[in-house]
């Protein structure tokens, strides 16, 4: 319905059926065309896919225009499906009874149809490209969900496995949810916090279901990316308002802008460059866009009134860009006390640490900021001079380098050194390969993906940090990251060597990298 009353949408194809005098399905298809291309200029891969949404709106729109008004696919006997592309609409009125899993040509894991599959707990696998042409109906088949394998008519010895993996999965099923309200505290008595990584309202409202103790990281890009406009300092103090209300009375973490001028519509903001991810973003395009930044920061303050907000800084590199914002705040907390709108006068403000120069000066920036959050997608990017969205080297991309370990080490010891808090927030934080690394490096405070939150609960909870401690005292001699990930898989091979709830996770990522899967 949102979608619907979108002026991109509704009010764009009015106008044009009225000044091209074109009829109704032509003009909705054209405005359609200026919605995908504005997406497809967006680098971020969740933001750029929800172009998805908005065509299954418009593709429902012209079958009521054209007459047809079938939405729901029919399954007659208990199948997987293999499609080119599916619907959010066509999975959310799939049949679970009858509808075992689905294969797509199309599409990916951050899409909302994997996260309807997610929901309804059907395995899926999408993107494979070639998959509706190298099935046939009738095919036996296997999907992973997990691993994100398709095995076409499988042996005796496939079935087997997945048999006896499907019969654990079932048993997991049954108690992580049930345990994820307990804390995570290590086997010697050690607590981690576990908090969500979030960008919609609608993502908050299950997140204590699922354990999370806060909200570690707020993206706020979609309210911009969303429209043809800026959004109001009354839009966007509404959003951020209901969060802290529902997540109340645990932090919520604000990541402020942090999108360059290449992905505005506006004219008078949008910016050309050829290397973006190095230009004016972020932290940068906000100072220099002040009158964006302060309507953002003012709503902001205002929401801090009704909950545990926090506000945090991405792309600092330098101590300049954390003073500035700090005299914005200040301007803007005197705004504030003239209209006598209330806040939170000790709102706290932190800082994303994923820019190599903020790292070397991490002593400096601690004696100005409320707290620390290591970004480690764009820290692991920016230290090994690599481009995530570039095929090529993507495979160079990787959290285990020494470099990367020792400078999380270097953090953890500065942070405490500072008595000032760290936590972390990049993918490394919600991956079960690494999280006891950094819990055995120190780290207390992990946000990630909330599907994630049970699981690595659960995890914290078997590990044992005088057991960690050592692992990363050898960790640190070793040379490469072959040989941290090796050690790492043979050691948690050996801590949960039954395949369950957390063993399971460890003998997928074994075949993933190569490894022969260990017999049970």
């Amino acid at each position: 319905m949102m979608i619907l009353n979108d002026n991109m949408l509704y009010d764009a194809t009015i106008k044009r059926i009225k000044e091209k005098e074109i009829n109704a399905e032509w003009a909705l298809m054209e405005s359609f065309e200026e919605i995908k291309n504005l997406f497809s200029q967006i680098e971020d891969k969740y933001i750029s896919e929800r172009v998805k949404d908005v065509e299954n709106v418009v593709q429902r729109i012209m079958r009521n225009l054209v007459g047809d008004n079938k939405d729901d696919l029919e399954i007659n006997e208990k199948s997987i499906i293999v499609a080119q592309e599916l619907s959010p609409a066509d999975t959310a009125g799939l049949d679970t009874k009858k509808v075992m899993g689905f294969i797509t040509d199309g599409g990916g894991t951050t899409s909302h149809t994997a996260i309807l599959a997610r929901a309804l707990e059907l395995p899926a696998v999408m993107g494979l490209c070639s998959a509706t042409k190298k099935i046939e109906d009738g095919n036996i088949l296997i999907v992973d969900g997990d691993s994100g394998k398709v095995i076409v008519n499988p042996d005796d010895e496939d079935i087997i496995y997945y048999q006896e993996k499907k019969r654990q999965r079932e048993k997991l099923r049954s108690f992580i949810l049930k345990e994820a309200n307990k804390p995570a505290i290590t086997t010697d008595g050690h607590r981690v916090r576990v908090m969500a990584n979030a960008e919609l309202v609608e993502e908050v409202y299950i997140l204590k279901e699922v354990g999370a103790e806060g909200i570690g990281l707020y993206r706020t890009e979609f309210q911009y990316l969303s429209r043809s406009n800026l959004p109001t300092e009354e839009e966007l103090f509404q959003d951020y308002r209901k969060v802290a209300e529902i997540m109340s009375p645990h932090p919520v973490i604000i990541r402020t802008l942090d999108i360059g001028g290449d992905k505005f519509k506006d004219e008078f903001i949008k910016t050309n460059e050829t290397n973006p991810a190095l230009g004016l973003r972020a932290i940068r395009f906000c100072l220099k866009n002040p009158h964006i930044f302060k309507t953002q920061l003012k709503a902001i303050l205002m929401a801090s009134a009704y909950g545990n907000v926090q506000i945090m800084l991405p792309m600092i590199s330098s101590l300049d860009e954390v003073l500035k914002t700090k005299s914005l705040l200040e301007e803007i907390k005197e705004e504030l006390e003239r209209e006598n709108i209330s806040y939170d006068p000790k709102i706290k403000v932190g800082i994303i640490l994923e820019v190599p120069s903020s790292v070397m000066i991490v002593d400096i920036l601690a004696k100005h900021v409320d707290f620390f959050s290591i970004g480690t997608n764009d820290l692991i990017q920016y230290t090994l001079a690599i481009d995530r969205t570039n095929k090529e080297v993507a495979y160079l991309y990787e959290p285990f380098h020494p470099s990367i370990i020792r400078m999380i080490k270097n953090l953890i010891e500065i942070a405490d050194e500072n008595n000032i808090p760290l936590s972390i927030c990049g993918e490394m934080a919600g991956d079960p390969l690494c999280v006891p690394v950094l819990i055995g490096l120190g780290l207390r405070q992990l946000s990630m993906n909330s599907r994630m939150i049970p699981f690595i609960k659960k995890l914290i909870r078997s590990l044992s940090v005088e057991e960690l401690k050592k692992d990363i005292e050898k960790i640190m001699k070793m040379d490469t990251s072959k040989q941290i990930r090796d050690y790492i898989l043979n050691r948690m091979k050996e801590l949960f060597p039954e395949i369950d709830a957390i063993g399971e996770y460890f003998y997928i990522q074994a075949d993933r990298y190569g490894e022969k899967r260990k017999e049970q």
